[in-house]
């Protein structure tokens, strides 16, 4: 990826490569900084561990989230509200269901999904710089998501709140595809007591067919067009154009 980016024209001043006045870099050396994050929601209870596999979140979806990559969550897990507070003092989360882990210690997130408890019905809006007014009902567009995953890895969502706000990011630009992401990621901002970045969301770049390129579907990469003659040049103009 370095090296194609170099090769395009493109720099940075600072990276996993080169280093910075706010490394590590890696997402791999940051976890203090994403577990220091769920100890927070977790105070706050704002989280709660989930036992459900995809499999069962996706067989009680009521309907598939078109546009989006995460069913809306059944709420199997979710605790009533009184029962998180009851977790906060004493140091477990409790479940509704008591089928396969009724408690999950609080002391390390791993074994369990652990998801964020979205506030049924209020609206989430924004000003995208691309797209304009964006708003959408938490609940409704979009359930409690996963910011923990039971392998004891932090999931995209959680990642990438703790870093921006860490480097002190303000303007983020990304795929019209995420745009639901930037909904659950500004209810995380607000929970963690962040600065909101600005968000641009541009157009997908698609095939003849209007399907997204992407790595899963062995898309054609930049990669790709250098080893068939391109210059970069003619790659940055086809982005343009």
């Amino acid at each position: 990826m370095f090296e194609d980016l170099r090769w395009m024209g493109i720099s940075w001043q600072e990276g996993p490569d080169c280093g910075g006045p706010v490394g590590p870099y890696t997402q791999s050396e940051r976890r203090d900084f994403y577990l220091e994050a769920w100890k927070r929601l977790r105070e706050l209870g704002a989280v709660y561990p989930c036992t459900c596999s995809r499999k069962d979140v996706a067989l009680a979806a009521a309907a598939p989230n078109e546009g989006d990559d995460e069913p809306i969550y059944s709420g199997k897990c979710r605790p009533a509200q009184g029962q998180a507070s009851l977790a906060r003092h004493s140091g477990f989360a409790q479940q509704k269901n008591t089928s396969a882990a009724s408690q999950a210690p609080l002391a390390t997130p791993a074994g369990v999904n652990w998801r964020f408890r979205v506030p049924d019905g209020e609206q989430i809006c924004f000003t995208d710089v691309h797209l304009g007014p964006q708003r959408m009902i938490a609940g409704s567009d979009f359930g409690d998501f996963i910011v923990w995953r039971r392998d004891d890895v932090p999931a995209y969502q959680l990642a990438v709140v703790v870093d921006d706000a860490a480097m002190g990011i303000t303007e983020v630009v990304r795929g019209a595809d995420l745009l639901k992401s930037t909904a659950r990621q500004i209810l995380l901002y607000r929970a963690l007591g962040l600065s909101v970045p600005e968000f641009y969301h541009c157009d997908l770049v698609r095939d003849e067919a209007g399907v997204r390129l992407a790595k899963r579907h062995d898309a054609l990469s930049i990669r790709k067009l250098r080893e068939m003659g391109w210059t970069p040049e003619q790659v940055r103009e086809a982005e343009l154009s």
